[in-house]
């Protein structure tokens, strides 16, 4: 069951579903990007990882949700109740402290000793609200920056503080950016070969863009169908039982998006 919206789904920016969709989509763009980039350049997906104090729900690697609206048959029920309990603890530790990992992609060279052209992010919750997710981002981002590594940096977020590469001046910056800077979904690719950054605004009635990924100066620019990796995403993953659209977004919709809303679960 494809996702009713024609671009981002406002509804995958729940917090507790959005960190499996967010890492699928790592996937599924790595996945896109790799036949356009051999045989010179290969796509690897990386980790980066900061340390929270451990007072917050722990994210885990796997969660189980109830789905609606598919409720448990008698047998399932019955299974449950049959299952071996648990075996007992045998020791136990108390932790104060939780490491977060966050999946990004790199574009490397090979042939260079597997230099990094250019780093591809998609952005989380994390990233975009004061904290260690933030501070983390925010160093890695100006130390690809600084070394000349071209950066694509994907918000599919509507919530939280726009993360705008530290290349821009903003008392410079041009009307046509700024209502790009306003719009609620976006796409930033900072180019360091010329070094510029170019901008995908994006809308919620609007198709996700076929971005420009940049590679060596050198060398052409590959082309990720954001969209097409959003379908893989959505089409793979639980989302339809998972979603509730018949309640209220997740994050805060504007009038004109209320609208949209309405029109397409009226259309469906």
């Amino acid at each position: 069951m494809p996702s009713p919206f024609p671009g981002m789904d406002p509804f995958l920016e729940r917090p507790e579903i959005w960190p499996d969709f967010h890492d699928r989509l790592i996937t599924y763009i790595c996945e896109a990007l790799q036949p356009s980039l051999r045989p010179q350049y290969v796509a690897l997906t990386q980790d980066r990882l900061f340390v929270v104090e451990n007072n917050r729900p722990i994210r885990p690697d796997i969660s189980v949700f109830e789905s609606r609206p598919y409720p448990p048959s008698a047998a399932s029920a019955t299974s449950l109740l049959e299952a071996p309990a648990a075996d007992p603890i045998t020791s136990l530790l108390d932790f104060d402290k939780e490491t977060i990992r966050q999946p990004y992609i790199e574009i490397i060279e090979p042939a260079s000793g597997n230099q990094v052209i250019t780093a591809i992010e998609v952005l989380s919750p994390d990233n975009k609200t004061p904290g260690p997710g933030q501070r983390s981002y925010e160093q890695k981002q100006a130390e690809l920056l600084a070394s000349d590594v071209n950066l694509v940096e994907i918000d599919l977020l509507s919530t939280g503080k726009r993360t705008i590469p530290g290349i821009l001046d903003f008392a410079t910056i041009p009307e046509g950016v700024l209502r790009d800077l306003q719009r609620r979904y976006l796409v930033a690719v900072s180019r360091m070969q010329p070094r510029r950054c170019e901008f995908y605004g994006i809308d919620l009635d609007q198709r996700l863009p076929r971005i420009a990924v940049p590679l060596k100066r050198s060398d052409k620019d590959v082309t990720l169908d954001l969209q097409s990796a959003f379908h893989r995403c959505y089409d793979s993953g639980p989302y339809p039982q998972l979603l509730y659209y018949d309640q209220p977004a997740p994050a805060p919709l504007s009038d004109a998006e209320t609208a949209i809303v309405a029109k397409v679960f009226s259309q469906g």
